[in-house]
């Protein structure tokens, strides 16, 4: 057993697990369930999470991998119950279906304009290009990435998560 310390939406937090536990299992363990187990093999992105701010399949990382570091998922979005405006605009386009894919690609997509909220349509497809969705045409999802990042642009790149 290894011991575990990773802060995770911003409250720190414990677990002993065994060494090759990964941390998608640890973050359902610990109830967040939000983070999806797809493919199993990092193909998919259903399990897509934030590790120190840079998004990774939550389902290849080894939970002892994020010991010390900060974990971001997608319950965290929402602050003081403010949807985050990725989660605004999914909702305005209508941009899920079956939702099974939405908190992967709302991870990948908070990733992207965290770092540049004006980026391109191209620059959305390509940053969300890790993320399957087998429900929709794509159309919805990158024009509401594409609406979120140009709100928060014009609020100094700020968001509320």
């Amino acid at each position: 057993m290894i011991e575990v310390n990773i802060t995770v939406n911003g409250e720190a937090r414990t677990a002993e697990v065994p060494p090759e536990t990964t941390l998608l299992t640890l973050l359902r363990d610990w109830g967040l369930t939000g983070t999806k187990l797809g493919c199993d093999e990092g193909d998919c992105g259903a399990c897509t999470v934030l590790l120190d701010g840079m998004s990774v399949n939550g389902c290849l990382v080894l939970a002892g991998r994020a010991n010390g570091c900060s974990v971001s998922t997608v319950e965290g979005l929402s602050v003081d119950g403010r949807l985050h405006p990725l989660q605004e605009a999914f909702e305005q386009h209508a941009s899920l279906q079956c939702g099974f894919c939405g908190p992967g690609i709302l991870m990948s997509a908070k990733e992207l304009l965290d770092a540049n909220p004006s980026a391109s349509k191209s620059e959305i497809r390509i940053a969300l290009s890790g993320n399957l969705c087998r429900c929709t045409g794509y159309v919805k999802i990158i024009d509401a990435v594409a609406e979120a990042g140009a709100k928060m642009a014009a609020h100094g790149g700020q968001s509320n998560g």
